[in-house]
């Protein structure tokens, strides 16, 4: 049997469909699942042994393309695939599995495309209230339960892979790291304040953390204003200096891993780091770190979870009344519980 993907075009959805993944290849002993992908989120996948193959899909956000797509579906017909599992809910995802002669193609209904998707699932979502569990249902027959708990995800990593990473970046391991993921590409309702960050940065410090900052280069700007907002040794700046597949590494290699509701959590989760959430206009009831080693914190005020992406009432008391001792204190809590960091995922 061999079956494709059209993987989301986000780093954390990817993350939480790889319960999805084990399950396919738990129903299908000697399944070759392949991999249709965006090249930003390639690099998760290639950390899940579920996947034998990534095929770049090369097309940005909302474009059509028709030719291009119909190009890369004679291509992916030559590949002999029986079954093509749609992530995404778009028309636009539906159309190569269908230009590619994949005679299953299942996901839910989803927008415009109940000619395109012949196994057609109706999303319920009281009975599926996390994304994980939306992904998963695809495994199962059309009305049926979903079996619950789902496997919880892990992405590889290794000592090697981590020294080697540490070595191209010129950076020595400290005895203990932690790692701040202070962007999210959402909006700014779900980024904690720079001088919240910059705060609990300074308490790490003063308890013998070095800390590292992680994300895209959309994220340089909100890490520079933690740096200079830094009143102890100020925080190293990786911010659009490192590949997804070294940020993962670093991530392996954290003692501690502090985040916005952002793909970078859901990477810490898989890499099962203690982790501490943070949670502001997004819910962890739809998006939680899938792992036993998280902390959510939130204030779980009236107004949230609004899901907006900038704060609807122009306060953001959500993020801005979450005080960094709260934060600390859920730092303080993960790390005596810690698995040893950098030890192999």
């Amino acid at each position: 049997m061999k079956a494709l993907i059209i993987a989301p075009a986000w780093i954390g959805d990817t993350v939480m469909a790889q319960a999805l993944f084990m399950r396919l290849h738990q129903y299908t002993p000697g399944l070759q699942l392949d991999a249709l992908a965006p090249p930003w989120v390639a690099p998760v996948l290639e950390r899940m042994p579920q996947i034998s193959r990534i095929i770049e899909s090369p097309f940005a956000h909302g474009q059509l393309a028709l030719l291009a797509r119909y190009r890369l579906a004679r291509t992916l017909a030559q590949g002999d695939y029986q079954r093509a599992y749609l992530l995404p809910n778009s028309f636009k995802s539906a159309l190569i599995p269908v230009l590619a002669g994949i005679p299953e193609r299942i996901g839910f209904t989803g927008e415009g495309r109940y000619l395109l998707v012949n196994r057609r699932h109706t999303l319920d979502e009281a009975r599926l209230p996390q994304m994980s569990e939306r992904f998963a249902q695809l495994a199962e027959a059309v009305g049926a339960p979903l079996p619950l708990p789902l496997p919880l995800p892990r992405l590889a990593s290794s000592s090697a892979r981590q020294e080697a990473t540490l070595a191209a970046l010129r950076l020595a391991r400290p005895e203990r790291i932690a790692v701040f993921c202070p962007g999210a590409e959402y909006g700014p309702a779900k980024r904690w304040p720079e001088r919240h960050f910059a705060a609990l940065s300074d308490d790490l410090t003063r308890r013998g953390y070095a800390v590292w900052l992680l994300g895209s280069g959309k994220d340089k700007a909100v890490a520079d204003g933690i740096v200079r907002l830094a009143a102890a040794a100020p925080p190293h700046n990786l911010c659009g200096s490192t590949t997804l597949t070294q940020a993962i590494d670093l991530i392996a290699a954290a003692s501690i891993v502090v985040c916005n509701d952002s793909g970078l959590m859901h990477v810490a989760a898989a890499l099962a780091r203690p982790l501490v959430a943070v949670y502001g206009s997004s819910s962890p009831a739809f998006t939680p770190p899938l792992s036993l080693d998280a902390h959510i914190v939130s204030l779980n005020l009236e107004c949230s979870p609004c899901f907006a992406r900038v704060c609807p009432l122009g306060h953001f008391d959500c993020l801005n009344k979450l005080e960094p001792s709260r934060v600390l204190d859920a730092c303080l809590a993960a790390s005596r519980v810690s698995v040893p960091a950098g030890a192999p995922s």
